[in-house]
């Protein structure tokens, strides 16, 4: 809704501004048009119901409510969220933390759904987009303990490491393979509990989530990203939508949220793990970089067992980021990841 202010400019020597003809006959009449809302953008926010996932929402409303936007946080419960008997690779879905949000979407019961962007699929439908990323925090894996002493290369088979990642137990049995794992479902703080009355001796999680949900303190070990590459997408948060939510709202997210560099890094990833086929379920890895007007992307795979393991870096201009992805997923699949992909694939099937 738009408004019309008349705005009138009378002349110095005019004394009888209020009489009509002398407002059009001896004075000047200015008509200024002020299109002005007279509403403020309206955002139903959608997000899982962990404290992780309510704390970024939290964080996206604020941006948006500093842009001149009001909010409601809507919380919906996805099949990973519901679904804590089985691993993430067995539960068999490529949305697993995702189809119930792109559901409400596409129902038009929220407008923007929250997301960690490692969460995300590889490849969206024709009517969904993602229309901006968060700034990324640091992508390094961390090991939690309560035992500040405890470091991977000095452990044994005696200590117990939980991981809900196929790509950290993957890497796990690459570079460390005298540690046990298992499997540690349930948000972030029922596996702290779990840690801290003794279910495991450490366990292997994002610095990002670790960070956002001061747990700091029980960091023992930080892992290297040239060594234990972190999942695509790794730090930032993901806004999705539907290809039809007004632009103007599209263009307030962005202009919100939005990280240009991280936005290259992530498109480049995306593209990569794209080309791939890759998801949740598969331990692929990928992290990509800018300097001085080039992007490099490393990226990966490594077989469940850890035994085969391959990994490409490449460099390319900034603005050729999805090209550099399809390039280093093709390399891949050409040094043999098509052969891990299609094993790992067969081996969660036959497991499901």
């Amino acid at each position: 809704m738009f408004y019309v202010k008349l705005r009138f400019f009378q002349e110095k020597s005019c004394s009888c501004f209020f009489c009509p003809v002398a407002l059009f006959s001896r004075k000047k009449l200015s008509l200024h048009i002020f299109y002005q809302q007279t509403y403020e953008m309206f955002f139903r926010i959608g997000t899982r119901g962990s404290k992780l996932a309510l704390w970024q929402a939290n964080w996206v409303a604020t941006r948006l409510q500093n842009a001149g936007a009001t909010v409601e946080i809507i919380t919906i419960e996805t099949k990973g969220d519901k679904i804590l008997t089985k691993t993430l690779a067995k539960i068999g879905s490529k949305g697993v933390f995702t189809e119930e949000l792109e559901m409400a979407l596409r129902e038009h019961t929220i407008d923007i759904a929250v997301h960690s962007a490692k969460d995300m699929p590889s490849r969206l439908e024709d009517d969904l987009r993602l229309i901006a990323f968060s700034e990324r925090e640091e992508a390094h894996d961390v090991v939690v303990s309560f035992n500040q002493h405890f470091k991977l290369e000095k452990a044994d088979s005696s200590f117990l490491v939980g991981t809900s990642s196929t790509r950290r137990v993957a890497m796990l049995k690459r570079f460390y393979p005298a540690v046990k794992t298992t499997d540690a479902r349930g948000n972030l703080q029922t596996r702290m509990k779990k840690l801290e009355g003794g279910e495991y001796d450490a366990l292997i999680l994002a610095y990002a989530g670790i960070k956002r949900m001061g747990y700091e303190a029980r960091i023992c070990q930080t892992l290297p990203l040239d060594v234990f590459t972190p999942a695509v997408g790794q730090g930032s948060i993901a806004i999705e939508c539907t290809a039809d939510l007004a632009p103007e709202k599209q263009d307030l997210v962005r202009q919100a949220i939005n990280h240009i560099p991280t936005e290259t890094c992530l498109l480049a990833e995306r593209s990569f793990l794209e080309t791939l086929q890759g998801g949740c379920s598969v331990p692929v890895f990928g992290l990509a970089t800018l300097s001085a007007g080039n992007i490099t992307l490393s990226a990966g795979i490594v077989s469940l067992d850890g035994k085969n393991y391959l990994k490409h870096t490449q460099t390319l201009p900034t603005h050729e980021a999805l090209h550099l992805g399809r390039q280093v997923g093709e390399e891949l699949l050409g040094m043999g990841a098509d052969k891990i992909l299609a094993q790992i694939k067969q081996k969660i099937n036959i497991e499901a």
